[in-house]
Formats: C-alpha cells, structure tokens, sequence
C-alpha cells in the first residue's frame, strides 16, 4: 500500500494538491491537525512500498523514517522544518530548505516549474511568508484583488488545522484536501459553499482575537495566554502570524491552554536568522519547528513561568545571537 503523508495546514494541502494535480494517484491519505506530525508512526511495518511527505519535520520522524526505509519502503519528502537527523539512503529522496522564507509548497513549486503557482501563492500567504507570496504573484502578473483572494484562501485553510485535535477543527484536513482537489484552479474553489463556510468561520473567530491582551510583554516581545476554548485552539495560528505581521522585528508567543491544563505553544522570531524560534522550543521537550516559527507541543503548566523568563531572555535586544540549521 502506498501513502500521501502530509501536515494539515495550508502549506501541506497545497504541496500535495499540486503533486497530485501533476502526478495523479489515489493513495491512502495520512495527516492531522497541524501540531499532529509525528505521522510515519501510523505507517504499519510491511506497508509502505512508497511513501509521498510532505511539511512535517524529519527530526520528528527520524526514527520511523528508519524503520520504513529498513523494511524496503521508498520515500519522498519535501519540508522546511529542521532535517539535523537526515542521512542519504538509496530509497530517500529529500527535497529540504530551511531557509525563512522558504515553505513546502514554494519546494514543490520549483519542482514542478510553478505550473500551479496560484496554490503555492495561497500556502506562502498560510504560512505566514507574505513577501515569498507576493513575490510569486508578481512572477504571474496577478492583480491586486487576486492575490488577495489568494492571500485569504491560504489564511483561511491554514486557520482550520489549528486545535488540541481534529475535533477542533471545522473539517478534517483529509476530507478538506479532497475537497479542493477536486479543483485545479483555487478561484473556482473559493466559489464553493464548502469555503465560503469556512471562511465564515475564520473571520468569526478572528473576530474573538481582537479582545485579547498580552499576558506579559518587555523590550516590544510579548506572550499572549489563550482560554482553553475551541475558537482560540482555532485561533491561535492566525493570531501568532497576525502579531508577526504587525511588528515584523519582535517577537511573539502564543499559549494555548489544552483541556488537560498545560499548554501548548507557538512562537514567532522577528529576527530568524539571529534568534531561532526554533532554537529555543527544542530546549523544552516536544518543541521544533523552524527558525521564524516553531512550538512546544505540551509544557506543562507548572513551566509556563520557566517558559516565558526563557523567552524573555532569548529574545532580548542584548542577547547573544543563536542560530539553528
């Protein structure tokens, strides 16, 4: 059995959408809500002759990605998340660029030759990277009102991966892929009751954001506490790239409090290459991501205090720089 294996959130639907409008095939769907990525353990040993992944970290995957390979699978991954753990092997093909202002579906789009461009616009605009969007607009020559069209499209699918867990979420991002799949041009998507819904539904609890208020800010960063609530489990992406946009230098963290009382955290670098959020969520267990945005998937409740002094100091003006790969 062959597997499509993919994040959840704009940036994953996106690239596997235009893989698959190029090279079509019907392969069982694995993905979740965007923090769900250690997904190559749902792989069941013997299974997987060929395996398609696609914006999920490899680090996080190392050790299944082992044992997949070792029972004879072949696998391609496309990703922006750190890959320290990535080794060449015959049956590995590994399309990988930290860069800031690179994400998953920008890789598949040079594969391809930007023949879907218009979804790679929409995942930049997701996954918070407005000037690599604006840019591959430009490339096509798209007016004011289509990129923003686009622009709100990527926001919008990346909005319905963030909660604790897919019950949070408006509508599974498997039964969303195959849903959007169905349409090689996102204009005429974006004319669906299926979207419009959707959008509906973000700018509902966006609207919900605007009341928040930082828990705790110094030197322009601050850390915002969320309610443990469906509409800021839903929110919390949109409002962590919001703050980024607004204060492009500063940077931000976004908890979350999951219903069993910790937390769940994101955070956002001004200053990536200098200070990585990256850097800074793998000194917690559960934490990685990449160097603009990364997150802390459980701290426990009794750490938030230890989190935010940590972050305080990594994220001052005076402190020393710290870089990740």
């Amino acid at each position: 059995m062959d597997y499509d294996i993919f994040n959840g959130d704009a940036d994953g639907l996106c690239a596997l959408h235009m893989l698959r409008l190029h090279t079509p095939a019907q392969r069982t769907l694995i993905t979740g809500a965007k923090r769900d990525i250690e997904l190559l353990r749902r792989v069941p040993d013997g299974a997987g002759s060929a395996l398609l992944v696609l914006d999920i970290s490899l680090d996080a995957n190392a050790g299944e990605l082992r044992r997949l390979l070792d029972d004879g699978a072949r696998v391609t991954w496309f990703d922006h998340h750190a890959a320290d753990c990535a080794s060449e092997h015959p049956r590995l093909e590994l399309h990988c660029d930290g860069a800031p202002e690179v994400c998953t579906s920008i890789l598949v789009d040079r594969q391809l030759g930007g023949r879907y461009r218009p979804w790679a616009v929409a995942a930049a605009f997701g996954d918070n990277l407005a000037a690599a969007a604006r840019a591959l607009a430009d490339s096509m020559a798209l007016d004011a009102a289509s990129t923003a069209a686009l622009a709100e499209l990527g926001q919008t699918l990346n909005y319905n991966a963030y909660g604790e867990s897919e019950a949070d979420l408006h509508i599974a991002p498997a039964a969303l892929y195959q849903a959007l799949h169905a349409y090689e041009d996102p204009f005429e998507f974006m004319q669906t009751p299926l979207y419009r819904e959707l959008h509906a539904a973000y700018r509902a609890d966006c609207a919900r954001l605007q009341e928040l208020q930082p828990h705790w800010q110094q030197d322009g960063n601050a850390v915002y506490l969320l309610p443990a609530a469906p509409w800021a489990r839903r929110g919390s992406g949109v409002l962590a790239n919001r703050l980024a946009a607004a204060a492009p230098q500063a940077a931000f963290a976004v908890v979350l409090t999951r219903s069993d009382g910790d937390y769940l955290i994101s955070v956002r670098s001004g200053q990536p290459l200098a200070r990585s959020a990256c850097m800074l969520c793998q000194q917690f267990d559960s934490g990685g991501g990449r160097k603009a945005a990364a997150g802390i998937n459980r701290l426990p409740a009794a750490e938030l205090a230890q989190f935010i002094g940590r972050f305080g100091a990594y994220f001052a003006p005076d402190a020393p720089p710290r870089h990740a790969s």
